[in-house]
């Protein structure tokens, strides 16, 4: 059985448990049988990019992923906002306000670190035992509690694209006014910007509020997951290639090994003696080195992950995977 990551490159329309579903087909069909499968991070239907897919052993480290930071590429669309803050929800506000370039730039710096977020109405959290999309849908209105998250960094990723009214001082030629000393003002329709999060952030609901500190309104048109903690983009594979693995191509050339989902974690070897007892949930003494997570490890083999404190390290999440040398 596999243990490991398999890191997809989800597309928009593909929910992330139609995702894990046909991971788990298609692993049937390469004859692994029964794997245990889960993700590491819910991506909406409509948003695309990095999905890592656990297997085997590696769904005890889920958890952790989930609580990884992410960063996402967006698109924030100008003048409209949806009742979903997304593309495919139902206009309920308009502005002709588009905000200048150098504006964006300026806002994006007073969002970073922790903020106070209210998420969509629209969103998967509960309100009064019930989701809280499924209460929109009806028709009713759903009242969101803002919540704390970290906004670890916010930047322009590219430009927008030209408004026809490129200053407040052109002339009725559309000319720039050549007693003006400031130059036109680049005010853009769209722009898409990167940001690095923290768990619990809603993109739609950041994009919602820059457009609000402009001065306007907006929604997300396009949202892509380019990392999640320690996975990028340049690790995840298409749905086509995935099916290249059901029809005999080697999973082995795409799957990750269970510790890259511990990046940043030091490895700690042990002798067979002291792994056993790991496995066996014993505390381990006399361990010269600094207090923090390990990950242990016999010779090539995962053992668990382990919490190091004043030279005794105890067993965090025991790994049972066999030994291919043997």
């Amino acid at each position: 059985m596999p243990d490991g990551w398999l890191i997809l490159d989800k597309p928009r329309a593909l929910g992330s448990t139609q995702a894990v579903s046909a991971v788990k087909r298609v692993l049937r069909k390469a004859g692994y049988g029964k794997v245990k499968t889960g993700h590491g991070g819910t991506l909406d239907p409509l948003a695309e990019g990095v999905l890592p897919i656990a297997l085997g052993e590696a769904t005890k480290l889920a958890g952790r992923m989930l609580d990884a930071s992410k960063t996402y590429a967006f698109t924030i669309r100008f003048g409209e906002e949806t009742d979903t803050l997304d593309a495919e929800g139902e206009v309920v506000a308009h502005s002709d306000r588009r905000p200048p370039m150098a504006a964006i730039s300026a806002i994006c710096e007073t969002f970073v670190g922790e903020i106070e977020q209210v998420p969509p109405a629209y969103s998967a959290l509960k309100v009064d035992g019930k989701r809280a999309y499924d209460r929109a849908r009806a028709g009713e209105e759903v009242e969101m509690k803002s919540r704390r998250v970290t906004i670890h960094s916010l930047e322009v990723a590219g430009g927008g694209q030209r408004d026809p009214v490129q200053s407040a001082f052109a002339t009725t030629l559309g000319r720039p006014d050549p007693f003006d000393p400031e130059p036109p003002l680049e005010l853009a329709d769209t722009v898409t910007l990167v940001a690095n999060v923290s768990k619990g952030t809603y993109i739609r609901s950041l994009a919602r509020d820059i457009a609000h500190a402009l001065g306007t309104v907006g929604h997300v048109t396009w949202l892509r997951r380019v990392k999640a903690g320690p996975f990028t983009e340049s690790q995840a594979i298409s749905l086509d290639i995935l099916e290249e693995i059901g029809n005999g191509a080697r999973l082995e050339d795409h799957l990750l090994p269970l510790e890259a989902g511990l990046d940043g974690i030091p490895a700690l070897t042990l002798d067979p003696e002291s792994a056993q007892a790991a496995r066996q949930g014993r505390i381990l003494s006399g361990m010269p080195l600094s207090d923090g997570h390990y990950f242990a490890k016999t010779g090539d083999v995962p053992v668990a992950l382990m919490e190091l404190s004043d030279g005794t390290a105890r067993v965090v999440r025991g790994f049972n995977c066999q030994d291919t040398a043997e």
